[in-house]
């Protein structure tokens, strides 16, 4: 056409006019010929997209309808538009439609879904099966119908989960105060207590039809099904409930602890989990069962004081044990928590001591002091026998050898620990702690001694270096650091408080200790005071626990704990909580008469500690959604307890 129009021009312009004229009207009706060819063409694609769409429609219906699996479509308001014959038949074919899905679904959410962060619910029980129900959305382009639809479809996966059912965990049981039980009842009647104990722990074994095996007088193994262990946990364990409330002239209550095991491909691997469970039970104090899947740990219990142990047999054991340590290693370290407080201090001037009488090189691994060490520390620092006693984390690395043993005091946690790349260096690593056994313990300790019944740490190293030494003697600024350490911990002698406690303070006061000494370390100045009532004044009381946040000018968490145990002074306040801001982290200090469990409250938001006293730290967090969370953690505690 173009060629055609060209040479149309050039005959006119060469004067061609008779020629030119033909061409034109040539030109006119090939022009008329391509517009109507173009319209018919236009006409057919429009009639076979048409005809083509009707029939996608058809295919898509149909399909729909004779899908091999359960279908649903739900508007996105939860509402039920449609669902095929599948899904008709595993309702029994009960009318759902224009009903909510949650009548089906309990757990769905229309707006988790729609923001894309839910897309599969697993193993939900509709009648006697279950389902796994993937989740879509479809976006509507219908100008008259502006919501999005919801598809669900169901996956039967009722034979995975029966054969999920019926997987076989392992349970240890171990009645984790038996002699102490037994010590504290009339002769006549222990037999019938220890009759009680073992039916009370058979029937529950026959209640979930469950294999049980007594390997020691106190131990048992047991055989669970999957499906009972859920129950167990949705029932939060009765066990330890029912096993406290023996009453058959015992002086103190009965407690088990607990390790569960599942998750593992074999029992075997199971059982390697319940061992780690259980052990982690015994080392949060006992009285609670402890779940490890795989990696993932759950607690349930632990509510109840720890039981003082009256033999000091393991004291005397990990003290021997300790020596042989040191004797064979080439230098010795020290090493406590981060912001250290006495109780950490104390334990390790009282340690080191020992260890240079036992003609080892020693230092203690100090990183920064604060004001609840720097008394001490002062004092230290005017004998020059302790000039080179103290040295840096980074030092410390630079010294460190492979014959080198580093000993870890008031801590065991790797979140707690002043440095973990020290830990990671060292080759032999001891771990000497009171606080109960939290999930991020270090591991791979060659000697661990965990006593969460104990008062402090303080007080295990004394009743220790009675054993290391065979004539113990400390200067008195030693025996003072530990007896100091002893008074932080029990509150002046008030909380956790046992007979070795008072032991350890006489035999420490009985090498020159002064009470009047241990007392100016507490001391505080004006300054001080008027800070830590401001942090009271700013308390709010609610189901009888404080809570208070320290004013921006106040950034130490030696503040925030010691308001926390002045709140406690206060007629009705059973538990308390100080939030103190440092360096945009959020530092909790929280302290209880006994009734609350801080650990468990504390534990919950990343912390740990003692069912008395208990501290987290919170990161990227503002104050107010660290008071929330607090609160829902609180909620949650008082709930569960309620619900025992």
């Amino acid at each position: 056409m173009i060629f055609i129009s060209i040479l149309i021009a050039i005959l006119f312009f060469e004067g061609n006019f008779l020629q030119g004229l033909i061409a034109l009207m040539v030109f006119a009706l090939l022009v008329v010929y391509n517009i109507n060819n173009f319209k018919e063409k236009k006409s057919k694609w429009k009639e076979f997209i048409e005809d083509f769409s009707s029939n996608l429609d058809i295919a898509t219906r149909n399909t729909l309808i004779s899908l091999p699996f359960p279908l649903v479509i739900v508007g996105d308001k939860g509402d039920i538009s449609w669902y095929n014959n599948k899904f008709s038949n595993i309702i029994s074919r009960e009318e759902f439609l224009g009903k909510n899905i949650n009548n089906i679904i309990k757990d769905f959410d229309v707006d988790e879904v729609k923001s894309g962060s839910k897309t599969l619910y697993n193993s939900i029980k509709i009648n006697d099966s279950y389902y796994d129900i993937h989740v879509s959305i479809v976006n509507s382009t219908n100008k008259n119908y502006k919501n999005n639809l919801i598809l669900l479809y169901f996956y039967d996966v009722t034979l995975n989960k029966d054969s999920l059912d019926s997987k076989e965990n392992v349970m240890l049981i171990e009645v984790d105060n038996l002699d102490e039980v037994i010590k504290s009842t009339e002769e006549d009647k222990k037999p019938l207590l220890i009759a009680e104990i073992e039916r009370n722990i058979n029937s529950y074994a026959q209640n979930i039809n469950a294999m049980l095996k007594k390997y020691a007088s106190n131990k048992y193994i047991l055989s669970v099904q999957n499906k009972y262990i859920e129950e167990e946990m949705k029932r939060k364990f009765e066990i330890l409930d029912s096993i406290r409330e023996i009453n058959i002239g015992n002086m103190l209550a009965v407690t088990l602890s607990i390790g569960v095991g599942r998750g593992g491909s074999t029992p075997f691997e199971n059982s390697n989990f319940a061992d780690k469970a259980k052990e982690l039970a015994l080392g949060r104090g006992g009285d609670q069962a402890v779940i490890k899947n795989g990696d993932k740990l759950s607690f349930y219990g632990g509510k109840t004081k720890e039981v003082e142990k009256r033999t000091k047999v393991r004291a005397r054991v990990i003290a021997h044990a300790l020596n042989d340590l040191i004797n064979e290693s080439s230098k010795v370290y020290i090493m406590g928590h981060r912001n250290p407080d006495m109780d950490c201090l104390g334990a390790a001037v009282g340690l080191s001591s020992v260890v240079q009488k036992l003609n080892k090189e020693c230092h203690i691994v100090l990183q920064d002091a604060n004001s609840s060490i720097r008394y001490i520390l002062d004092k230290l620092k005017t004998d020059s026998k302790y000039d080179n006693l103290f040295i840096t984390p980074e030092k410390c690395k630079e010294e460190m050898d492979i014959n080198s043993i580093l000993i870890l005091v008031d801590v065991h946690s790797k979140g707690y620990v002043q440095d973990i790349e020290i830990v990671n260096m060292s080759s032999k690593v001891v771990i000497i702690d009171h606080h109960r056994r939290t999930p991020d313990y270090i591991e791979g300790a060659i000697l661990t001694y965990i006593e969460a019944y104990a008062s402090s740490t303080s007080e295990l190293i004394t009743e220790m270096l009675q054993y290391m030494l065979e004539k113990p003697k400390l200067n008195q600024i030693e025996a003072e650091a530990l007896l100091a350490g002893i008074c932080v911990d029990t509150k002046n002698f008030y909380f956790k408080t046992g007979v070795r406690t008072f032991e350890a303070a006489s035999f420490l006061r009985k090498l020159g200790a002064d009470t009047i000494d241990v007392k100016k370390m507490f001391g505080n100045d004006l300054t001080t005071y008027v800070k830590k009532a401001d942090i009271i004044r700013s308390a709010k009381v609610e189901n009888n626990i404080a809570i208070a946040i320290c004013p921006p000018d106040i950034q130490e968490t030696v503040l925030a704990a010691q308001a926390a145990d002045e709140l406690l002074n206060i007629t009705g306040i059973q538990a308390s909580f100080v939030l103190v801001t440092i360096d945009k982290d959020i530092h909790i200090s929280g302290r209880s008469l006994g009734d609350i469990n801080v650990q468990v409250i504390l534990e919950s938001l990343g912390g740990g500690g003692h069912m008395t006293m208990a501290g987290a730290k919170l990161n990227n967090l503002s104050l107010d959604e660290a008071v929330e969370l607090l609160n829902d953690a609180i909620i949650k505690n008082l709930r569960e307890g309620e619900s025992k």
